[in-house]
C-alpha cells in the first residue's frame, strides 16, 4: 500500500501543483507555502480572537448573550471578526494537514529531517485542544455536546478525583470559574505553547519561510473575509443541560474524532488518538533504512570561506577555529545528524572546480556518496559519446528528485545526475562549454520555490546570475546554459524543451571559445 502511493502520490501531487501554478503563478501558489500559511492563518486567529475577547462576558449566564451581541449587533465589525477567527482556524487544519500529506508523498521527513516530522506530532495536540477550548467557550449546544464529551474522554485518565462529567449534568453546576480556566487556556496557555512548539518545529531549518508571499497574504485574507460576509460564522441554540442535544451542526475540522465517542467508547477513542500519534512519530524509521553518509571536509583544502555554511539548508555546516595549524582562522564542520547528503554545500565551495590542474581532484567538502570527483569522470566519459547533429550536443544536469534521467539519454544527449542541482558547482558549465565538451547545457530540478531540499533550485539561479558565489563566469555563453524546474513531470514534456533548446544550439552554430590564459583556470583563494 505505501509502495503504491510512493509512486503514484509524487505524479498526481505534481499536476495539482502545476495545475495551482498555472492559476496563482509559481510564486503565488500555496502549495509551496503551506508552512508559513499556517503561522499566517494563526496570527489571524489571534488578533480576531483578541478583538471578540474585548466583548466577551467570562460567566454561564452571559457567555452565549455576548457572543451573540458581538454577531448580530457589532455583525460589521465584531461578526466578521468572530468569523475570520473560525475560519482562519478551519484553513489553519486544512494547510497542515496538507502539509503533512505533501511531506510523506515527497519524502521529506526520513533521515535528517525526522526532527521536523517528529515534532510536527506534539503541534498537532496542540492545536486540536486550542479549537475544541474555542467551541466550549461560545456556550451554545455544540459546546455543551462538546463538554460532556470531552469530560466523558477525560474521565478514563486516572487524572481527577472525582468525574468531570458531573460538573455538566445540570445548568446549575457549571461555575464561572470553568469559562475562566477556559478563557486562560484558548488564549493564553495553549498560544504561548504553540508559539513554543513552531520554533522548536523550525529548529533545525535554516531560513525557515515563515510569512508566505504578500499576494497569497493578501488573497488569503480577502478570501477568508469575502465568506467571514457571505456565510457568517454563527452560534446554535443555547447550552441547556435539561435537554439532550440533537441535530447540532458539527464541526469536521476539529471534532472529527468525537463520533467515536458515540459509536465507541472513550478507551478506543484513546486508543486510536495515541496510536496514530505513535504511528506517526515512528513514521520516519518505517520501514528501515540505510542512511546515505554525510557530507566530509577535507582540511588541506579547506580554506575556512563559509560558503558551505551559507547555503546549507539544515545548518549541518558551522564555522569553527581551526585545528591543523594552516594560516586560515577557520575551518567547516560537518554535523552528520543533520545533513541530508544534498550536496549543495559541495556546490558552493570555491575549490569544486574541474578546472583545477591539481592531479588528485579533492574539494574542501564533498559527499563521500557522490564526490565532485566522479561527476566531473562522468561529464568526461558522456562528452566522448559519439552521435548526434552536429553543433546541437547537449549534456544535461538533473538532480535524482525529478524525471527519470536515463529516459533522456539517446544520440546528442547526455545525461550526468545528482543529489540536488544545487549539487552542481558553476565552473562545471564553464568546464563543459570552454572546453566544447558539448554544445549547450541543460540544468534540470525540482519545480521552482518547492526544491526536494529547500534551497538548491534558489541557489542555483542566483548563482547563475551571478547574485551568489560560487557564480558562472561572465565569459561564458548564457544563451548556450537552459534551466528548466519542472519537477516530475512527462518524459514528453522534458523532450519538448531539449528539442527547443538544441533548435536555439543549432542556430547559434558552432561555438568558438576566446583563447585563454593559464591563469584562467587557477582557484580563487
Amino acid at each position: 500500500m505505501l509502495k503504491q502511493i510512493r509512486q503514484a502520490g509524487p505524479w498526481l501531487l505534481s499536476r495539482i501543483e502545476k495545475m495551482y501554478s498555472a492559476a496563482f503563478t509559481p510564486a503565488w501558489n500555496p502549495f509551496y507555502h503551506l508552512g508559513a500559511l499556517t503561522i499566517f492563518f494563526f496570527w489571524v486567529v489571534v488578533v480576531s480572537g483578541v478583538y471578540v475577547f474585548l466583548f466577551f462576558e467570562t460567566s454561564v449566564t452571559h457567555a452565549y448573550e455576548s457572543v451573540e451581541w458581538l454577531t448580530h449587533t457589532q455583525w460589521y465589525l465584531g461578526g466578521v471578526m468572530r468569523s475570520l477567527h473560525r475560519y482562519a482556524s478551519d484553513a489553519a487544519v486544512v494547510t497542515i494537514g496538507v502539509h503533512m500529506v505533501k511531506e510523506f508523498i515527497t519524502g521529506r521527513y526520513r533521515g535528517a529531517r525526522w526532527f521536523s516530522w517528529f515534532t510536527g506530532v506534539p503541534l498537532l495536540w496542540l492545536v486540536f485542544p486550542l479549537g475544541i477550548t474555542g467551541y466550549w467557550l461560545v456556550w451554545d449546544q455544540l459546546a455543551q455536546y462538546v463538554a460532556i464529551a470531552s469530560s466523558e474522554l477525560l474521565d478514563v485518565l486516572p487524572i481527577f478525583s472525582d468525574p468531570m462529567a458531573r460538573n455538566f449534568l445540570t445548568n446549575e453546576s457549571v461555575s464561572d470559574r470553568f469559562f475562566t480556566l477556559m478563557a486562560f487556556l484558548h488564549l493564553i496557555g495553549l498560544p504561548i505553547f504553540l508559539l513554543f512548539a513552531i520554533w522548536l518545529h523550525l529548529l533545525r531549518i535554516s531560513r525557515p519561510t515563515v510569512n508566505p508571499p504578500l499576494g497569497l497574504v493578501i488573497g488569503s485574507l480577502a478570501a477568508l473575509t469575502g465568506l467571514s460576509l457571505l456565510w457568517p460564522a454563527l452560534s446554535q441554540a443555547p447550552a441547556d443541560f435539561s435537554l439532550v442535544t440533537t441535530g447540532i451542526g458539527f464541526d469536521w475540522f476539529y471534532l472529527l474524532a468525537y463520533p467515536l465517542l458515540d459509536y465507541g467508547s472513550p478507551a478506543l477513542m484513546w486508543l486510536v488518538l495515541v496510536g496514530s500519534s505513535t504511528l506517526l512519530c515512528l513514521l520516519p524509521w518505517l520501514p528501515p533504512r540505510r542512511r546515505k553518509p554525510a557530507a566530509v571536509v577535507s582540511l588541506p583544502d579547506c580554506n575556512g570561506c563559509g560558503r558551505c555554511v551559507a547555503d546549507c539548508p539544515y545548518n549541518a555546516v558551522s564555522l569553527a577555529p581551526r585545528t591543523d595549524g594552516l594560516v586560515y582562522a577557520n575551518e567547516a564542520v560537518v554535523d552528520a545528524e543533520l545533513c541530508t547528503a544534498c550536496g549543495i554545500c559541495a556546490g558552493a565551495c570555491p575549490t569544486s572546480t574541474p578546472l583545477r590542474r591539481k592531479s588528485e581532484f579533492v574539494p574542501g567538502i564533498d559527499l563521500p556518496g557522490l564526490p565532485i570527483r566522479s561527476l566531473r569522470d562522468w561529464t568526461l566519459a558522456a562528452a566522448v559519446q559519439p552521435g548526434g547533429e552536429p553543433g546541437t550536443r547537449v549534456l544535461v544536469y538533473g538532480c535524482a528528485s525529478g524525471v527519470n534521467l536515463a529516459a533522456l539519454r539517446h544520440s546528442g544527449v547526455a545525461v550526468v545526475e545528482l543529489q540536488c542541482i544545487a549539487q552542481l558547482p558553476p565552473a562545471f558549465i564553464d568546464f563543459v562549454i570552454s572546453r566544447r565538451h558539448a554544445d549547450g547545457v541543460l540544468l534540470l530540478g525540482c519545480r521552482e520555490n518547492d526544491c526536494h531540499f529547500r534551497l538548491g533550485v534558489q541557489w542555483t539561479d542566483e548563482r547563475l546570475a551571478g547574485k551568489r558565489d560560487p557564480y558562472l563566469r561572465a565569459r561564458v555563453p548564457r544563451e548556450r546554459v537552459a534551466t528548466y524546474w519542472g519537477g516530475q513531470v512527462t518524459q514528453a514534456e522534458i523532450a519538448s524543451k531539449i528539442n527547443a533548446f538544441r533548435a536555439r544550439l543549432r542556430a547559434l552554430g558552432p561555438y568558438r571559445p576566446a583563447p585563454v590564459t593559464q591563469s584562467t583556470y587557477e582557484v580563487a583563494p
